[in-house]
């Protein structure tokens, strides 16, 4: 087998290993996800988990990381198709984030709000891969806020979704959780993006 082959089929490993730990952290906890559980997941043998990662916090880190890419990708592709139908960018972060869909399924949602109440508990890689994603899920906040909107108020609404999606799934994915979500949601949008109620 060749060298490019081979780098081919670890990179393969590696990205299946992410997504595995990404669900399962943002299903079970950092305390939930287990090495072998994961590899198992990703149809890898435990053993081939220290030619990736050389401890279990590392994976964490990077599990991390990578869930938070993922959603970030999939808020922007939202964002990206309301702009191309003249839409508002906060619009469709604001609905995005506080649906019914991420209330349901929080293994493919924000890392933030999964995880936020862990994060100060974890060791130093970790507790900084959190902050990135902090910093990053405010950062898209504030390039969707309307022009001239000052930095506190994407510190605002960022605590706000974060917030309250945790709230509504510690009511549950019933009615109380969905009419909290709706609540903020059109609270948000009156305050920072149009008087129109959430779609």
């Amino acid at each position: 087998m060749t060298s490019g082959i081979r780098s081919i089929k670890k990179q393969d490993s590696y990205e299946r290993i992410l997504d595995a730990a990404a669900r399962a952290v943002r299903s079970n906890g950092f305390a939930g996800v287990g090495v072998a559980d994961v590899m198992r997941e990703a149809g890898l043998t435990h053993g081939g988990f220290y030619a990736h990662f050389k401890s279990r916090d590392a994976l964490l880190a990077k599990a991390l990381e990578h869930a938070g890419r993922g959603s970030a990708e999939s808020i922007s592709r939202r964002i990206d198709a309301q702009k191309e139908k003249g839409g508002s960018p906060f619009r469709a972060l604001v609905e995005r984030y506080l649906s019914d869909w991420h209330l349901a399924f929080p293994e493919a949602g924000c890392a933030v709000a999964a995880l936020s109440s862990e994060m100060p508990r974890q060791c130093d890689d970790v507790r900084e891969a959190a902050r990135d994603r902090v910093r990053s899920l405010v950062a898209m906040v504030r390039d969707a806020l309307p022009p001239g909107t000052d930095d506190a108020a994407a510190l605002t609404v960022a605590s706000t979704m974060v917030g309250a999606l945790q709230l509504a799934r510690t009511l549950g994915n019933n009615a109380q959780g969905k009419a909290l979500l709706a609540a903020n949601r059109n609270a948000l949008l009156r305050q920072y993006g149009g008087t129109d109620a959430a779609l």
